[in-house]
């Protein structure tokens, strides 16, 4: 599932993390990088102890918990503290997989990378190129969002992003270990829940709202590691 989530951040809590970026240090991509990544990583990141990534991960965690939309599709169990990155000057990310495991080098939390995301901010007018592109079971995606909007893919997913030959695109990245791990059960999930909702709404006391309700947490209760 590859999944656009619109509007995760205010649109002023996008303006002011934008405007700390800007003023950041940002050291090489490979910081962060495993053996294959290194190969292709051409970008500029801050530190993951960086005071202001720190701050600007919170943020983003917290509204991340409380977006319907990401919840429903995300189906999180743990989110790895958000990374900034920034692509100038011919920069690119050639092809690759995350890595399946990642540790956190500020709170040594170990999680599986079950989702990938991107969370944008610089609006796709500001840059030439750096379109995320990834490949999964409907063929070649290419996406570039406007600020404060954010994709979610499977982490298992071929991709890289093109080279930015004008501006710079600033972005976040990190990872989700979801309660399901598979992601076609997520997506059956997500797809009914979807649905539920929009029944709930034309009449939330109709009895197929409560069966099928029962049906999804029957699910979710034989699909999910806790």
């Amino acid at each position: 599932m590859l999944l656009q989530i619109p509007d995760v951040l205010t649109p002023e809590e996008t303006a002011e993390c934008r405007r700390r970026l800007e003023a950041a240090t940002w050291i090489d991509g490979n910081a962060t990088a495993g053996h294959q990544s290194r190969l292709a990583k051409r970008n500029m990141q801050l530190a993951e102890d960086d005071p202001a990534a720190v701050e600007m991960g919170g943020l983003i965690a917290s509204a991340l918990a409380a977006h319907p939309l990401f919840v429903s599709a995300a189906l999180p169990f743990k989110i790895f503290p958000p990374l900034f990155n920034k692509y100038e000057g011919g920069q690119n990310f050639g092809t690759h997989v995350d890595n399946a495991i990642r540790r956190s080098r500020v709170t040594g939390d170990q999680i599986r990378t079950d989702l990938s995301a991107t969370l944008f901010f610089s609006d796709p007018d500001e840059y030439d190129g750096g379109e995320l592109v990834v490949e999964d079971t409907y063929g070649v995606q290419r996406v570039k969002l406007r600020k404060g909007s954010m994709i979610l893919y499977p982490a298992s997913s071929l991709h890289h992003v093109t080279p930015v030959t004008r501006g710079a695109r600033i972005a976040s990245f990190f990872w989700i270990q979801s309660m399901v791990r598979d992601d076609g059960c997520r997506t059956l999930l997500f797809d009914m829940d979807t649905a539920i909702q929009r029944l709930a709404a034309a009449d939330p006391l109709d009895a197929s709202v409560v069966q099928l309700t029962g049906v999804y947490h029957n699910l979710l209760r034989r699909w999910a590691e806790v």
